[in-house]
This record gives structure tokens, C-alpha cells and sequence, in this order.
């Protein structure tokens, strides 16, 4: 056990500062009670079992603590081992009860994001909501707590993250006297300086757009900016906290004089944390996310937008009944969506469509294909409709995801993968009833999510606890770890030989992207020219396209605001490539059903074949007090392993992106030269040495070098899987 440490999934508490240090305090009785608010009694038993059974572990784990400490505080040398014991203890008794489970609401501008929330927390205007000239200004996160109070946080940019933003706005503005008239009507036009135009002027006032970035950075912003930057506000009453909230998650896009000082540092803020007192409808662990459909033009906020996707379980597609019939926008964000099952950690899709009361009866009746049954009222109607919305919708969103994702993909199986829902109709029942606007549906949803990784994670704290408990117990405060040693001369052989095992297994498994990464590379090197020409060219031609653009060339490829459609030249021309290896690559990833193409099976694999050896040794050799080691290094395997799912979980996101990002790097000078063009016929300018760039790139093998750096970084995921040196330091142990 000497040099447990070193395989270890989770680096331990150092020994010098922290070994003798009290753990946390436990929440109070009455706190916890607190969290089953939301749920139903029967499901309310079930999590106080649960509780019960981790509180009473956790009991047991800090007095095993506390002796282990008094037995071994006035030794001088103590053992390597007993002090990796200790701080597996104390990590174990301050782990988490339960991470957060992220629920992302991701939709455009004026789908209902915000309407929903509201309504599923039982707090009607909570969030403002979109109106005409209004919209939500930023990724806002809601919770529930054991506060009393209402509490929001406004995490604004950094200084330094302003200043490039600000630099990259002033870029985006700056044009020559070059322009003949139209055209500079044309440049003046554009949606991208729309966007700069606005948010200057927002921060620093009219007039704000004329000066350069120097001047800019002498300018005193209109509203004041705190050090931290982080606004915290506090509320007794929802309303309170929404009335102080609402400048700075809104903004009118005209009539700016008007505005308040909190709406002038708009452009500053990155994110906006909310956490509400003691729910009776949100349980406590659960976090919903209200996310833009598009990012943001600024690095950070953008960066923010892509990783908050990426780390919900759950993301709920939001489109209202007038545009889930088709559209761009719609179809961007399923793709968006579907991407985040592929990278991130979202296990769980589903189609929320929003403000079904919405229905014109008369037209409806005139199109409507069903004539065996009569309608008799505008209620009728509305729940047919949704009903027919349902079944179509389910139809074609399980299409799409068969087409990404593995047949026996978890996602697949679920039997709700569409919602029709009406927060509207939710607050004033004049149409449907509470149960038939389905917002009780999906907080059903919420809580079962909830319930079932409670289960999971207790069963495995229990077990993982028990296996610690029971090697302290082969010992006393009057003795150490007990000098009889394991014969495991064989041990470290039958390991190397499992570890050779394991990297070919490994090898065949990521042997399966190949193929299909390869078709990829050769429709990418077909396809690009046309690809990249539908990005480039627009309908109503160059008309307010010149320095969206500009901006596109300033971000490396990338263009994203909060009114237009996301645009990645980049993913755009590697589109053909993943389209080829979706399916595969969600193959080896996938968690549960095993197959030959799946990763975890042979991780598992190899976990039990090691447990079963661990087990033929202890009987061999007739193991005394080492039977409990035995327990507890069988069981530290199990520990080990079972964490690296999350590790792969994290570095598959850098894998899937290795294509865009190679691509980007590649594309990066040519973007770079784009990006300074300015004069007459910039535009068209543009577009040819963005075109020239990119054919230049191909012919010098760009799609082929971003096949070899995903194959790399697959290459890097089984070398940090397979550490030769750590599973040696378990067999001398």
C-alpha cells in the first residue's frame, strides 16, 4: 500500500497540513428534510432511506476517523499505508452527496425559455420574459437551496476578458474612406455592427461607436463596476429579487436613454447564477439552464455557452408550435443538441414544444386531415393538434438521433422524447387543465432523473465505504497494519499480461472509427467548395453581410450573436466527416448495453479479471488479517475503475472537436489575412481569400491531418487508460 497513491483517480489530501484536520460539519436534520419537499411521499420514503443510509455511513466513516487519528497522533513514523487510509477517509466523508444535474432549455430568442422556467417554479414573471424589443441577455442558471432568502449572482467579464472583446468590436467598426456611398450604406447595414454599434453605446454611451480603442480604454463606462466582478442581490419575496434582477438579464434593443445604470454593464456579464429558498417543485441538486440558441460574439461568454451545453444530462430542445415544423434555426439547435451527446455528458434529449394553446380554430378545421371525428371546441382542437405534433415530431427527432447515435442508444428507448407544453395555459387553465399543459410531466421528469442517480451514488458510496472499514477494523490503537505481507509474486505478471490484453482490446475498439473517419476525410475533400460557397454566399447578396464577415474572420471561423444563426465555417466543412463517424464514435463511448466497439466493457473486463485474482490469492494463501486488505484492494479497484468513466466522459469532448479544431488552426492565417482587408469591394474580397485559403489547405492535406489528430488523441486516451507504472505500484502495495 506503500505507494497507493500513485494510481489513485483522485489525487489525496496531503498528509502534512491536512491529515489531523476535523471533517465537515453534517447538514442538520431539519435542512434535509428540506430537500424532499418536491416530491411526492412515495418517492419521498425512498430518498430518505437513502439519506438515512449515507448519513448513518458517513457516521461510521468519521468515528473510524477520529480513532484512527488518536490511535496513530503520537507516532512518529507512521506507515505509508495507514496514511493513505486516512485520507481516503476523510475524502470519502466530505465527497458530495449528489453533483448537480444540469437541465439545459436551449431555444432561440422568444421561444418560451424563460416562460417555462417560471412556470415549473411556480413563479409567474420570475424571469422576464421576451418581448418584441425585449430578450434574455445571457446563460442564466436556476436552483434551489436551504436559503432563506431569494439570491442572485451576476458574474461579470474580467478586465482583461473586456478588453479583448472591446479591441475585437472596435476592429469590426473600423472602415476606410475608401467606401463609395452605397456601399458604406450598405457596410452601415450590416447585422454584426449593428451588434457592436449597440453594445458600445450601451456601456459607454452614444457616440461611443466613433472613437478608437484607445479612447475607448480612457472612457468611464456608464454604470459601475464592481472589483469582484460579481453582483450579488438578495430578496425576501420573488418578486423583490426579480424586479432587481431584471435590468441585468434583459435588454431593449432601442430607446437606450431611458435605461437604468444596471442595464449599462450588460455587455460585461457572462453569467447569472439564481438560487431559490426551500422549492416544493425543484428538488435541491437540480439545476435549470436557460441557454441561447447561438453563443456570443465574445470568446469567453462563447467558450461558456459551448461548455454549459456540454455538461447538462438532460437538454430540453425549446421551440414554440410556429417554427417546429422546419426552419434553420430549429434544426440548428437539434444538431447542436445532438453534438452535446456525442462530446459532453448529456445522456437524455427531448423536444419541449411551447405555447401549444396557440391554435387558429378555423384554419385549423379547414386543414385538418382526420374527418372521422368531429370537433366541438377550440380546446378540442388544441389537444389533437398536440397530439398529432407529438407523434410527428417523435417520429423525426428518433430518425435524426438513429442516424448519430447507436440503434441501442439509451435516448432511443425513452418514451417521451417530445413535450407539447403551455406555460400560458398553465397559469390561467381557461383551454387545458394543469396536467394537460405537461408542466407537471416534465418536473416528473426532473425528479426521476434525480431519484435514480440518488440510488446510484449511494449504493456506490456504501460499497466503496465498506471496503475501507473493513481493513481499519484488522487493526487497533495498540497495533499497526499487521507485517504479514501478500505472496503476490505472481501478481505483478498476471497484471502486465492483463495490461497487454487490455491495450489490444483498446486498439480494436478505436480500430472501428478508422474506416469511417477515413470515408469521412474523402466526402469532406468533394464536398467543401460547395459547403463553404452556401456559407459564404447569401440570398439578398452582400447586404448586411460585410462585417458579419469581418467578425467571422476576427473569431477564426466562428460568428455567433444573439439574434442571427450561429456560423462555423470550420464545423461547417467538417460536417461530412462527422457524419460518417457519429455513430461509431457514440458506439465506443456508450455506457451500458456492451458491444464490440464499446471502451467501458473492457475496462470492466479488466477490473474483474484483477478482483477474481485478488481472490484466487487470498484463498491460496490462506490470507488471516490480509483478508481484509484483500476486501479493501478489490474494492480500491472497483474505485478506481469506476472513475474513469467520467475521466472519458471529459476527454472525449477534446477528441470530438480534434477535426474542427485542426481545420481552425490550419485556417487560422487565412483568416488572419481576411480579416484585414478593408476598401471597396471588401467583401467580395474577403470571400475570395477565404476561398483561396481553403483550397490551398486541402491540397496540402488539412482533412488528412485532422484524421491523424483524432487518431492521436484516441492514441493519448488509451496511453493514459493503460499507465504500466501505476498498476506495478498496486501489485507492490
Amino acid at each position: 500500500m506503500a505507494e497507493m497513491e500513485d494510481f489513485v483517480g483522485q489525487e489525496p489530501h496531503p498528509v502534512d497540513d491536512d491529515l489531523f484536520r476535523e471533517p465537515m460539519k453534517k447538514r442538520r436534520r431539519s435542512d434535509r428534510d428540506q430537500r424532499f419537499r418536491a416530491f411526492p411521499s412515495a418517492e419521498q420514503s425512498a430518498l430518505k432511506e437513502y439519506e438515512k443510509l449515507e448519513s448513518r455511513t458517513r457516521r461510521v466513516l468519521s468515528n473510524t476517523y477520529q480513532k484512527l487519528i488518536q490511535c496513530v497522533f503520537l507516532d512518529d513514523s507512521i506507515p505509508n499505508g495507514i496514511k493513505y487510509l486516512i485520507n481516503r477517509l476523510l475524502a470519502l466523508i466530505e465527497k458530495p452527496a449528489l453533483d448537480p444535474i444540469y437541465i439545459g432549455l436551449f431555444g432561440s430568442t422568444g421561444a418560451g425559455k424563460s416562460s417555462l422556467i417560471n412556470a415549473i417554479i411556480q413563479q409567474a414573471m420570475f424571469l422576464p420574459v421576451s418581448g418584441e424589443s425585449i430578450c434574455t441577455s445571457c446563460i442564466v442558471q436556476v436552483s434551489s437551496g436551504c436559503c432563506e432568502q431569494y439570491e442572485a449572482k451576476i458574474h461579470l467579464l474580467s478586465d482583461q476578458e473586456w478588453k479583448e472583446e472591446l479591441k475585437n468590436l472596435t476592429k469590426l467598426l473600423h472602415r476606410t474612406e475608401e467606401l463609395g456611398r452605397e456601399e458604406a450604406d450598405v457596410w452601415d447595414g450590416d447585422d454584426a455592427v449593428e451588434e457592436a454599434i449597440w453594445k458600445l453605446q450601451m456601456f459607454y454611451g452614444k457616440g461611443a461607436e466613433r472613437k478608437n480603442y484607445e479612447e475607448l480604454l480612457r472612457a468611464k463606462p456608464k454604470g459601475k463596476i464592481p472589483a469582484s466582478r460579481v453582483i450579488t442581490l438578495k430578496a425576501e419575496e420573488a418578486g423583490e429579487l426579480s424586479v432587481k434582477l431584471d435590468p441585468y438579464i434583459r435588454t431593449k434593443r432601442r430607446d437606450w436613454d431611458g435605461e437604468s445604470a444596471e442595464t449599462h454593464i450588460w455587455p460585461l456579464i457572462k453569467h447569472v447564477e439564481v438560487i431559490l429558498p426551500k422549492s416544493q417543485l425543484i428538488p435541491e441538486g437540480v439545476v435549470l439552464v436557460d441557454i441561447p440558441g447561438t453563443g456570443d460574439f465574445n470568446s469567453k461568454r462563447d467558450e461558456m455557452w459551448k461548455k454549459t451545453i456540454d455538461k447538462c444530462s438532460v437538454i430540453w430542445v425549446i421551440s414554440d408550435i410556429e417554427r417546429v415544423s422546419g426552419g434553420r434555426a430549429h434544426e440548428d439547435l437539434l444538431n447542436e443538441s445532438i453534438r452535446a451527446c456525442q462530446r459532453g455528458f448529456c445522456k437524455d434529449i427531448a423536444l419541449v414544444v411551447t405555447k401549444t394553446d396557440k391554435l387558429h380554430l378555423q384554419e385549423y378545421l379547414r386543414e385538418r386531415k382526420v374527418e372521422n371525428q368531429a370537433i366541438q371546441s377550440q380546446r378540442e382542437a388544441v389537444l389533437e393538434r398536440n397530439e398529432m405534433i407529438k407523434l410527428q415530431r417523435n417520429r423525426i427527432l428518433k430518425e435524426k438521433l438513429k442516424r448519430k447515435l447507436p440503434a441501442d442508444a439509451k435516448v432511443l428507448e425513452a418514451s417521451d422524447l417530445v413535450y407539447t407544453v403551455s406555460a400560458q395555459e398553465y397559469w390561467r387553465q381557461a383551454l387545458l387543465t394543469e396536467e394537460e399543459t405537461e408542466i407537471p410531466k416534465l418536473r416528473e421528469h426532473i425528479r426521476k432523473r434525480l431519484l435514480d442517480k440518488k440510488r446510484k451514488l449511494v449504493t456506490k458510496y456504501v460499497t466503496e465505504a465498506f471496503g475501507l472499514l473493513l481493513l481499519t477494523d484488522s487493526f487497533n490503537c495498540t497495533e499497526h497494519l499487521p507485517n504479514e505481507h501478500l505472496h503476490v509474486s505472481g501478481l505483478r505478471r498476471f497484471v502486465e499480461e492483463k495490461i497487454q490484453l487490455l491495450e489490444k482490446a483498446i486498439d480494436q475498439c478505436f480500430a472501428h472509427i478508422a474506416q469511417p473517419l477515413q470515408e469521412g476525410v474523402r466526402n469532406a475533400r468533394t464536398s467543401y467548395r460547395r459547403i463553404l460557397g452556401a456559407c459564404l454566399v447569401r440570398s439578398r447578396g452582400n447586404q448586411g453581410f460585410h462585417q458579419t464577415l469581418k467578425a467571422v474572420c476576427l473569431k477564426n471561423g466562428i460568428y455567433a450573436s444573439r439574434t442571427l444563426a450561429r456560423i462555423d465555417l470550420n464545423e461547417a466543412i467538417t460536417q461530412p466527416i462527422y457524419d460518417q463517424i457519429d455513430p461509431v464514435f457514440a458506439g465506443i463511448f456508450r455506457v451500458g448495453t456492451p458491444s464490440g466497439s464499446a471502451l467501458m466493457p473492457h475496462i470492466d473486463a479488466f477490473k474483474h479479471s484483477l478482483q477474481e485474482k485478488m481472490t484466487e490469492i487470498g484463498i491460496r494463501n490462506g490470507w488471516k488479517y490480509d483478508s481484509y486488505k484483500k476486501s479493501f484492494l478489490i474494492q480500491e479497484i472497483s474505485a478506481i475503475l469506476g472513475g474513469l468513466e467520467e475521466h472519458i466522459l471529459r476527454k472525449k469532448r477534446r477528441i470530438y472537436e480534434s477535426l474542427t479544431s485542426s481545420v481552425q488552426n490550419d485556417l487560422k492565417p487565412c483568416y488572419e489575412e481576411a480579416g484585414q482587408i478593408t476598401g471597396k469591394k471588401a467583401c467580395e474580397r474577403m470571400k475570395d481569400v477565404i476561398r483561396r485559403g481553403v483550397d490551398r489547405q486541402v491540397a496540402e492535406g488539412m482533412f488528412e491531418r485532422a484524421q491523424e489528430r483524432m487518431q492521436h488523441q484516441f492514441q493519448q486516451l488509451k496511453t493514459s487508460k493503460v499507465n504500466t507504472r501505476r498498476w506495478k505500484s498496486y501489485t507492490e502495495a
